[in-house]
């Protein structure tokens, strides 16, 4: 599994990947959920390697997480411009016949790039997520405030240390209600030890509320112009709001799924994902 790097704007954009780029048909990009990195894949990629040779797969860290730079003190982070991030590293990439796999914000960040540019895209496989986030319009001063708030109190928080890498590791687990040794790459590829200290490699800037969101209404027109191939997997342990039959009745067009697992799923049924995947790549 190949470590690399590419440059978009002043950031680096660090990414793990399989495969031949010179000789692969095909084009798997996958994008992590908030605060995890590319390690959330490092199970779907060694199955790609070991059973897809003709694939080239990619997993991604988004600005901010992992190994990629963070934005400049002045700037944070929005989810639109994640959409922006994604098109520059697929043209940088020169990724043809390209399918997107999202986990969570990452499920979120794929569904509007399928829609805005179904040209591009050949199949899209959402985890854990699906509908982009939004909120009545009632709400948006409220957003704005909120979040604003929220900036501020970021600028008087310390960074937070931990102990040790193990200390990492049992917080994430607890958090993600996840085995240690499930959670133990993501923490590993997210942080370092410095002194006697564990330090995160993420941009606390992350955890400040957003300042926008969509409406209800943005939000179903995105999905319902999702015109590829479409597959949305939910853990059956997940967060029970993505099975809401409103969201449900409204993917009609997408084929929805259920593993065992909650909202890592894909790790924790990482071969039945895998199947569904390559259900999908390979039907095309």
């Amino acid at each position: 599994m190949l470590s690399s790097a590419l440059a978009i704007d002043d950031r680096k954009i660090a990414y793990l990947e399989v495969g031949d780029a010179k000789t692969a048909v095909k084009t798997v990009v996958f994008v992590h959920g908030w605060m995890d990195n590319a390690a959330s894949f490092h199970v779907q990629l060694e199955l790609i390697a070991q059973q897809c040779p003709t694939w080239r797969a990619i997993a991604i860290d988004l600005s901010g997480h992992g190994h990629s730079s963070h934005k400049s003190p002045h700037h944070f982070y929005s989810f639109h411009d994640y959409i922006d991030d994604l098109h520059l590293i697929l043209c940088k990439l020169h990724a043809t016949n390209v399918y997107l796999v999202g986990h969570s914000l990452g499920a979120l960040i794929t569904s509007c790039y399928s829609a805005a540019f179904p040209e591009l895209i050949s199949g899209l496989v959402q985890i854990e997520g699906h509908f982009p986030l939004a909120e009545p319009a009632s709400l948006c001063v409220k957003r704005i405030r909120d979040g604003v708030q929220s900036r501020k109190r970021w600028r008087a928080k310390p960074q937070r240390v931990l102990e040790s890498k193990q200390q990492a590791v049992s917080l994430r687990a607890s958090t993600n209600h996840l085995s240690e040794g499930l959670i133990e790459p993501i923490v590993q590829r997210g942080g370092y030890m410095q002194g006697e200290r564990w330090h995160w490699h993420h941009d606390s800037k992350l955890k400040c509320d957003s300042v926008y969101r969509m409406t209800l209404e943005q939000s179903a027109a995105i999905i319902a112009a999702i015109e590829v191939p479409h597959i949305v997997i939910l853990g059956e342990q997940g967060y029970p709001e993505l099975r809401s039959p409103r969201y449900l009745h409204a993917l009609s067009r997408a084929t929805v799924e259920y593993v065992a697992g909650g909202h890592h799923c894909h790790l924790e049924s990482p071969s039945r994902v895998f199947e569904l995947i390559s259900g999908l790549v390979n039907k095309i």
